[in-house]
């Protein structure tokens, strides 16, 4: 692989040291004047480090380009939702990740959106690089040098999962797994270098899990904007999950969700913008200091945000999932089937739509519901996943009545009607699926999971728009479009090297 974006990625880890990087912009730092000077002005002290992780962390919900809709991993997380069936934009509105919606960026090897993930990724995964090598050679205390490289490695771990999630074919377990994956740079160097297998990818993953767990443990962070021991293992049992490696994806969940209870369910109606909510346990504040305004997560997902985006095509959840839920669940209650949301007291420049959710509201500083700001805490990680990943992989672990053990205690606090699971098999492991689609609805999981599982996509019956979807109603399992291309700059810059995916 060749870093497309060399002397970006440099200046990028250098202007966090120089704390130039409040707007995210890079294009002004062409004034340093060479790329190894910026290397060296990183990589120069432990506190320079340092700075070079709170930067990761800010580009993961800051834009770094001038592109509105490419906001880091958030923005991210809307394309992997968009592509599924249950997050749905109900009119065109602003066309913001409509052409997502279409499946038509991910077979296109020019587009931008394509482009996106993968130049974010390997851009993070260049400055983990970084640290991860200079970092043992620093001076500074000890303790200090293992919380940036645990932290480095959890980054690194985190960018080869998704970009080998959307890059490269499906994780097979019980297979040899030679597949394409994608080009595993770990290294300072610029060379084109080919593309890894699957097998060879999740094994660098896992080894860096290990390495940031060690690292971390014991050691407190600053805020939930950070990796710590908990958010390393809930990635374990992520990642064990997809390789089919049931067994351990449980233990992974039960030992990360410990110490974060499920919260209530009015916190949980109250718009999830907080994240000092005791149930979340990786998330992202953005400042009024650093406001993307209508490139704020909000902006896009909340559901009282005066943006045209908000006004024109708020987001609505596919009615056939909001139907096999009771009035008494809680993520029911979010959702309003006439659109109306009175309790909001939306504008008349509002459209109202059935099924509009309400899950997300933006705030101002204060904490406060407002229209007027796009501000909210934006979450990564909760123990409502973990206990979902430990129901679902005990269940196919053939221990499925420990699995009902931990799938009761979390449904009833969602629904404290729920009289508990009666389903066996697979009717029961549906009922983990389902229940994961409407928990994590707008969290970036859905079409990660439809892929991991190898099941089709299927918008027959749901209340998109046919103008927003283009006919875009099924894919089957297996398709060749569930495998994203490969940028086409990327397989001219490694002249080759890199090879494309079907096409």
């Amino acid at each position: 692989m060749k870093f497309i974006n060399k002397k970006t990625i440099f200046l990028a880890a250098a202007s966090v040291v120089l704390s130039m990087v409040s707007s995210c912009e890079r294009d002004y730092l062409e004034t340093d004047p060479t790329d190894a000077v910026s290397e060296q002005l990183a990589s120069g002290s432990i506190e320079n480090l340092t700075t070079i992780i709170n930067g990761m962390h800010r580009n993961m919900h800051l834009r770094q380009n001038s592109s509105q809709g490419q906001n880091g991993n958030i923005g991210i997380m809307i394309y992997m939702d968009v592509m599924g069936e249950d997050l749905i934009f109900p009119a065109t509105g602003p066309n913001w990740y409509v052409s997502t919606i279409r499946w038509l960026d991910n077979a296109n090897a020019n587009s931008g959106n394509l482009f996106y993930p993968y130049d974010f990724y390997y851009e993070q995964i260049r400055m983990a690089n970084i640290v991860i090598i200079n970092a043992p050679t620093v001076p500074g205390d000890q303790a200090a040098k293992d919380k940036v490289m645990g932290e480095a490695h959890a980054f690194r771990a985190f960018s080869y999962y998704m970009l080998t999630q959307i890059y490269a074919n499906r994780y097979v377990a019980g297979g040899n797994n030679a597949q394409l994956g994608v080009p595993l740079r770990l290294d300072l160097t610029f060379d084109p270098i080919p593309r890894a297998s699957v097998e060879d990818v999740y094994t660098s993953i896992n080894n860096d899990l290990t390495a940031a767990f060690t690292l971390l443990s014991g050691k407190a962070r600053s805020n939930k904007s950070h990796f710590n021991a908990d958010v390393v293992k809930g990635l374990m049992a992520r990642v064990a999950l997809t390789q089919g490696k049931y067994p351990e994806a449980a233990t992974y969940a039960k030992e990360a969700r410990a110490g974060f209870a499920l919260m209530s369910n009015a916190t949980y109606k109250a718009g999830f913008n907080n994240y000092t909510n005791g149930e979340w346990m990786w998330g992202y504040k953005p400042l009024d200091t650093t406001s993307d305004y209508f490139g704020n997560y909000m902006a896009y997902m909340s559901r009282n945000y005066n943006s045209s985006q908000i006004r024109q095509a708020p987001k609505v959840v596919n009615k056939l999932l909001f139907n096999q839920f009771a009035a008494t669940d809680v993520r029911t209650q979010v959702i309003d089937p006439t659109g109306l949301h009175t309790s909001l007291n939306l504008p008349s420049t509002y459209s109202r739509v059935p099924y509009t959710s309400q899950k997300y509201l933006s705030v101002n500083g204060a904490g406060t519901v407002d229209n007027s700001v796009s501000l909210g805490d934006i979450p990564l990680m909760r123990s409502a996943e973990m206990y979902l990943i430990e129901a679902e992989a005990l269940a196919r672990a053939s221990r499925e009545a420990d699995s009902k053990i931990v799938f009761d205690q979390f449904e009833k606090n969602r629904n404290p009607s729920y009289a508990g699971a009666t389903t066996t098999g697979q009717a029961y492991i549906n009922e983990i699926l389902n229940s994961r689609r409407l928990e994590l609805w707008g969290e970036g999981f859905r079409f990660l999971d439809l892929k991991r599982l190898n099941l089709p996509l299927d918008r027959t019956g749901t209340n998109f728009a046919p103008v927003v979807i283009n006919n875009l109603v099924t894919v089957p399992a297996g398709d060749k479009r569930w495998t994203w291309l490969i940028p086409q700059s990327e397989i001219d810059a490694s002249k080759g090297l890199v090879k494309q995916n079907d096409l």
